[in-house]
């Protein structure tokens, strides 16, 4: 009797397939994870922006006005250590925060993912690149709904 040798694995048309399936996969996968990033950085510099103006405000009740800041390293010097332990100075996209107080206003704004100037529209947005804009207590333009 004679043994042969019978060789075990996978052929080259399994693999194929294999390595086909997995990239269609990562096709579907990866565009909705990059969504949910973005979403996350808006969400995270919303909420810096809820504690940077808590601060002000903060700031406002035991001076009369809010400090007077054109950017967010003269807002750190008034505001910091005793109204907020650590300025957020970067965006979730690590774009500086746009600052603009006066002792009877102020705004805050971030860019957006391209970090470009502020374009108010005001009311919800829907691009990752719209501007995210804070203006006396409240947010006047913001993320809202599917973004593209």
């Amino acid at each position: 009797m004679i043994r042969t040798k019978r060789q075990s694995g996978f052929t080259l048309i399994e693999l194929l397939i294999t390595v086909a399936i997995i990239g269609i996969i990562a096709a579907i996968a990866i565009p909705n994870l990059l969504n949910a990033i973005n979403r996350g950085k808006q969400k995270r510099t919303m909420a810096d922006m809820r504690s940077i103006a808590t601060a002000v405000e903060t700031y406002a009740v035991d001076h009369t006005n809010y400090p007077t800041a054109t950017d967010v390293g003269s807002l750190a010097a008034a505001i910091q250590p005793a109204y907020i332990q650590t300025l957020p100075q970067l965006d979730g996209w690590n774009h500086p925060f746009i600052v603009d107080s006066a002792p009877l206003r102020y705004t805050l704004a971030s860019g957006g993912m391209d970090g470009g100037a502020v374009n108010y529209v005001g009311g919800p947005t829907g691009d990752f690149n719209d501007s995210i804009v804070f203006f006396d207590g409240r947010f006047v333009q913001w993320p809202e709904g599917t973004q593209k």
